[in-house]
């Protein structure tokens, strides 16, 4: 196989987090939270794994009178999922028809 899994990306809701944020420029916390429906502590320890990882970008801005977290696709973050994506692609590959 010649394109690697990435371990950061492969966990099912960080995979998820990133195919979601792969379609969009930016999106608000909340919105993944319950895109995923996890709980926010869940939500903020993948976001901090993809983060040191520099795969996502996390911004935080005033809304309405209240802080709002914002989540973005780094251009890295976008080249690791495309990678990702085309290992789990020609793995499938392998698989027959049944």
């Amino acid at each position: 196989m010649s394109a690697e899994l990435d371990t950061v990306i492969h966990a099912p809701n960080r995979l998820q987090m990133c195919c979601m944020l792969a379609a969009v420029d930016i999106v608000d916390f909340a919105t993944v939270r319950e895109a995923l429906d996890v709980s926010e502590s869940v939500l903020s320890k993948h976001v901090k794994t993809l983060e040191e990882a520099g795969y996502v970008k996390v911004s935080k801005a005033a809304s309405d009178g209240r802080q709002c977290t914002w989540l973005s696709l780094t251009g890295p973050g976008r080249k690791a999922l495309k990678t990702h994506l085309a290992a789990l692609k020609a793995m499938m590959a392998n698989v027959p028809d049944t």
